[in-house]
């Protein structure tokens, strides 16, 4: 007899302990043939709903790139009015666009430098005495 403080039996476990008896077999048989048969329909419907769902997502998805689509066009269609804006305001923009290359070139140059020389220092000897015997004692 089960203790109280078992689990109940799993629908396999109740199909093969009624394949096992004969006294309570057949019920056991026919509880544990349902169960299986319930937890698959029910493992059906969630793959189900999964499919669906991504399904959905992936119509959002393609909704959501033809939208960006069509306001890249939009954008596109406008550079030329934007690029014939007046000489003075061009040769502006130009010496931000030159000045931020320039700085963000000098910013790159800086972060490779100090990570190589930081790379080719070596590592400083500790002042304390090593925590454990660097010969083994045999």
């Amino acid at each position: 007899m089960r203790l109280s403080t078992e689990s109940p039996l799993t629908h396999r476990e109740r199909l093969t302990r009624g394949l096992a008896h004969t006294a309570a077999g057949p019920v056991d048989v026919a509880r544990g043939a349902v169960g299986l048969s319930g937890a698959a329909v029910y493992r059906g419907a969630g793959e189900l709903r999964r499919r669906y769902r991504e399904s959905r997502l992936a119509h959002q998805v393609a909704e959501a790139a033809s939208e960006g689509i069509a306001a890249a066009q939009e954008v596109i269609a406008g550079l030329p009015e934007l690029l014939e804006g007046p000489p003075a305001r061009r040769r502006i923009r130009r010496f931000w666009v030159i000045a931020g290359a320039a700085a963000a070139a000098l910013l790159a140059g800086g972060v490779v430098a100090v990570l190589i020389r930081r790379s080719s220092q070596a590592e400083e000897p500790s002042p304390r005495p090593p925590s454990v015997d660097a010969q083994p004692k045999l």
